[in-house]
């Protein structure tokens, strides 16, 4: 056997740059009991907590290589759920920073996210337009809603009215869900366009939706025992409702928009008071739900002003209770409903976020399109109050994406070039060091030796002069008429060349040159020596490190090679079909690598000019392409998003590594070839690093195979039983519960081949790998160790034979292990529901029945005894002694609990002074 070529693992480090994403929403978090300061947002696969007074992120939760969709936290501030792009919902615990649970609830991208009034149930709605609800405690899903034939766009649960669950859908309607009975009972069918998102208003007394048109309609809710108002039009008749709906939903008017385009989000804060939405435009227009009194005392001033008999029983209220409902029912929506001030934002919003302080101060944090956060503050008891901008997160990355990205020669240092400034990054820390703004679309960096200047081609053809220490353009050349799309430095180091759109490659040289204001100091200047004309558009550069050649990417598909010295040709290189985007030559001027947009990359000779080989490399455009220094290894990057190393030397891949979830547009390896960066699409930059970590090509190889055959599921998408066409479960089938189902079914084999001979000799490996000394503890583990998300697709797939099999030993279980009582009882009821047909019409099992019937009810029975006897018990001990010592039981936790209150307490009492910034 011979001897297997081993490499290096480059691992990644993490991704900087992003601060929020476009895709997902913004909220307020508390941590440590601090309201207002904190924000969660998402930033591509990763959600991230920033503290919005330092510009700080304080917490970071990270999943796989999934886009985060959707955010929504617990009414206690304990959980976060996180949606993401592949309909999984993560819950993560803020106090332990890591994954409580998971939801596989939809078949794609989960679209909105809610929790009930006390955080017990999540309602998640996804692009595949159902609505999931999910229980958090027992950690599975409860019940799927289908009936909407469009994305969901928003789905909440109502606070008034006990598991009613309220949807809104790209098919224009709005749907109440009963989640006991999981049926629609009330559609509202008034819109004629995208219906894009709702909000109830006022402990469920409004509910408002945001169309394709620039009004806001508003629904009053009230329940069914009250009288119909007179002015309102009914949705559906009062006979129909009062048999199925638990309330009247009744067109109260509509709110007019300031704004143009489409409203986007309607955001309310946690009391249902005020009301925030935005369009396609650049502002927030917020409006107040008056109380019940308010909104009577504004009935009063309008009646007054129309000279009204009845103003003085409004203000006096001489005629008591009968009087004032009387007087509710004549309020119009512009009695309780008051716009606010409308705060304008520098750029177009995508999401935002209202909480309302205790001292009437709103606070609002927006996320915008240029990739920065934004906190607002409105104060609601001054008059005509204009809102103030508190804090800002935009210095820790590019607004736009970046394109170009270099290290320095001391590997330190980053530097990555976007539409309209380029920012220099720590590479120890992934920190902003510098941000100089360009005034021009930045395609082509450069480090000057020293790494003091920064060279920076842009778009216009312009190339500049960058002083890092102070952060400054010192000079702009106007190097060429077009695009600079390439530089780079001549490997004696004392000049550059660069290539542009203007068919034009021109070498320059490093000068020394007086400052302008007359000082001695000298400042770094670049002097023009020579100029390449060609016919066609260079797109790329390249000198061979000998000094002998250079290499010219061209629009017309070739690469020609020149002389460097004379200029002459030498060698030109066809067989693309697209032209060349990326090439790099080998550290000792051997091969020539070249990256192209008919997704190729072909290895030449640089002495005859002659393909090695040619390698299909990406699904998309090759990008950028690097050699790794003193090796013939390279990385490869392209628009699909992949980073891929390879060997120039046998044609092979080496690994995959986790790239953008977009395109990616470059790469930069550090001159010692320890770490490796790229940018894209997604606004971040990522950074590996190479580890000590053996890598064997054959392992790499298999274990890709591996996971691919893991991506797709080996018994098919859809969850189905034999009678039961319609079956809708809460969840969906994944890797997990699959692989659950083969634990059940090795463990029932092994424990029949263990039971079929006397169960007497040696406990088999697999057993014993458990920890178990008897079969009954070997199912029970084996149940036990399947997440709970992913039971009942379990059970689901086994075969009616395991079922039967499964069956027969739950009376055994009961009996034996009645701590498993939960999950033995969780198993049979899901079995029952789903094989009942067979189980009823299959006599072997009747006395199996008979069986599990009393012994589940006298352990079910019999563990609720234990609770309660244990609830009480342990309460009238605590009473006990608190009477005999004369103290408090847990004084510590009660100490802590009265230090924590009175804490808040101050707090409360000035919380907005604390939180109020020095300018």
């Amino acid at each position: 056997m011979g001897l297997t070529k081993q490499y290096l693992a480059y691992k990644p480090v993490s991704s900087f740059n992003i601060i929020a994403s476009g895709r997902a929403n913004i909220s307020f978090v508390t941590i440590n009991h601090v309201v207002g300061r904190y924000v969660v947002v998402a930033a591509a696969e990763k959600v991230l907590v920033w503290d919005m007074r330092i510009g700080e992120k304080v917490v970071e939760f990270v999943r796989d290589k999934q886009e985060v969709t959707f955010l929504r936290t617990t009414p206690d501030n304990k959980l976060l759920a996180v949606g993401y792009s592949d309909g999984l919902v993560e819950l993560f615990s803020f106090e332990s920073k890591q994954s409580v649970c998971s939801f596989a609830s939809h078949r794609s991208a989960v679209s909105a996210l809610n929790f009930d009034l006390l955080g017990l149930k999540l309602v998640s709605g996804g692009l595949d337009n159902d609505l999931v609800v999910s229980d958090v405690v027992s950690q599975t899903g409860k019940c799927r809603l289908t009936g909407h034939t469009a994305p969901i766009t928003q789905a909440c649960f109502m606070q008034r009215f006990q598991d009613v669950v309220v949807s809104s859908s790209k098919d224009t309607q709005i749907k109440f869900w009963n989640i006991e009975t999981q049926c629609c009972f009330k559609t509202i069918v008034d819109h004629r366009t995208e219906v894009w998102d709702i909000v109830l208003m006022r402990n469920d007394d409004f509910l408002v939706c945001a169309t394709a048109d620039t009004q806001l309609s508003v629904y009053k809710i009230s329940p069914i025992t009250d009288e119909p108002s007179s002015s309102a039009a009914v949705v559906q008749s009062p006979e129909e409702e009062s048999t199925v709906s638990p309330f009247r939903c009744t067109a109260a008017g509509s709110i007019q928009r300031a704004g143009h385009g489409r409203t986007i989000n309607l955001v309310a804060d946690v009391n249902g008071q005020v009301l925030g939405c935005h369009g396609t435009d650049r502002k927030i227009e917020l409006f107040y739900f008056c109380s019940e009194d308010e909104s009577v005392k504004k009935l009063a001033k309008r009646l007054k002003k129309l000279n009204t008999n009845k103003t003085k029983t409004i203000e006096n209220g001489q005629d008591g209770h009968d009087e004032r409902e009387a007087n509710v029912r004549q309020l119009a929506l512009t009695d309780e409903v008051k716009r606010l001030t409308t705060i304008a934002t520098p750029e177009k919003v995508k999401s935002f976020d209202l909480l309302l302080g205790s001292r009437n101060e709103l606070r609002i944090c927006c996320t915008f399109l240029k990739n920065f956060v934004q906190l607002f503050s409105l104060d609601m008891d001054a008059k005509n109050a204009e809102p103030e901008t508190l804090y800002a997160l935009q210095k820790q990355g590019h607004p736009s994406e970046a394109r170009t990205v270099t290290f320095s020669s001391d590997n330190l240092a980053i530097a990555s070039g976007s539409a309209e400034s380029l920012k220099l990054w720590s590479r120890a820390s992934q920190g902003v060091l510098r941000t100089v703004d360009t005034d021009g679309y930045v395609v082509s960096t450069c480090f000057v030796p020293g790494d003091r200047h920064v060279l920076v081609g842009l778009k216009s053809g312009e190339l500049l002069v960058v002083d890092v220490v102070p952060g400054e353009i010192i000079e702009r050349i106007e190097a060429h008429e077009k695009e600079l799309w390439s530089i780079i430095l001549t490997p004696d180091k004392h000049g550059c060349v660069s290539g542009g759109g203007d068919t034009t490659v021109k070498f320059w040289s490093f000068e020394l040159i007086g400052h302008s204001d007359g000082s001695d100091q000298k400042v770094l200047s670049l002097l023009h020596k020579n100029t390449l004309k060609l016919e066609e558009t260079v797109l790329c550069v390249r000198i061979s490190q000998n000094g002998k050649y250079i290499a010219v990417a061209l629009l017309d598909n070739t690469v020609k090679i020149f002389f460097l010295d004379s200029l002459k040709f030498y060698l030109s290189l066809y067989g693309h079909k697209l032209p060349v985007i990326a090439m790099d030559i080998s550290y000792d001027s051997t091969l020539i690598i070249t990256g192209s947009g008919d997704r190729t990359i072909k290895i030449w000779g640089m002495d005859f000019g002659d393909c090695h080989r040619s390698l299909l490399a990406h699904d998309n455009t090759v990008t950028a392409i690097q050699f790794i220094p003193n090796t013939h290894m390279f990385f490869s990057c392209a628009k699909d998003g992949k980073l891929k190393q390879w060997d120039a030397d046998s044609f092979q891949k080496i690994i995959t590594l986790p790239g953008h979830l977009g395109e990616a547009h470059a790469l930069a390896i550090s001159p010692n070839g320890k770490y490796i960066v790229s940018c894209g699409s997604d606004r971040t930059l990522r950074l590996f690093h190479r580890t000590e970590e053996p890598l064997v090509l054959q392992d790499v190889q298999e274990e890709e195979r591996e996971e691919l055959e893991n991506a797709t599921l080996a018994t098919g998408e859809e969850s189905t039983v034999p009678g039961l066409p319609g079956l809708r479960l809460p969840s969906k089938k994944t890797i997990g519960s699959e692989k659950g189902a083969e634990s059940i079914l090795e463990c029932l084999e092994v424990s029949k081949e263990y039971e079929d001979e006397g169960g007497k000799g040696p406990l088999p490996p697999l057993m014993f790998a458990y920890s178990a000394t008897n079969t009954d503890e070997f199912l029970l583990t084996v149940l036990s160790r399947i997440r709970a998300s992913d039971l009942e697709e379990s059970l689901l797939l086994l075969p009616f034979s395991a079922v039967c099999v499964l069956l027969e030993k739950v009376p055994k279980l009961t009996v034996a292990r009645q701590d498993y009582t939960e999950l033995i009882c969780k198993v049979v009821l899901f079995l029952f529901r789903v094989h009942q047909k067979p189980i009823v019409s299959n006599q072997v099992l009747l006395p199996v029945i008979q069986k599990i019937v009393p012994t589940l009810q006298a352990a079910v029975s019999e563990l609720r005894d234990m609770v309660g006897t244990n609830l009480h018990a342990g309460q009238m001990l605590q009473r006990e002694l608190e009477e005999n010592d004369g103290c408090v039981l847990f004084r510590d936790a009660t100490k802590q609990r009265i230090q924590r209150d009175r804490r808040r307490k101050r707090r409360e009492a000035s919380k907005r002074k604390l939180m109020q910034i020095v300018k």
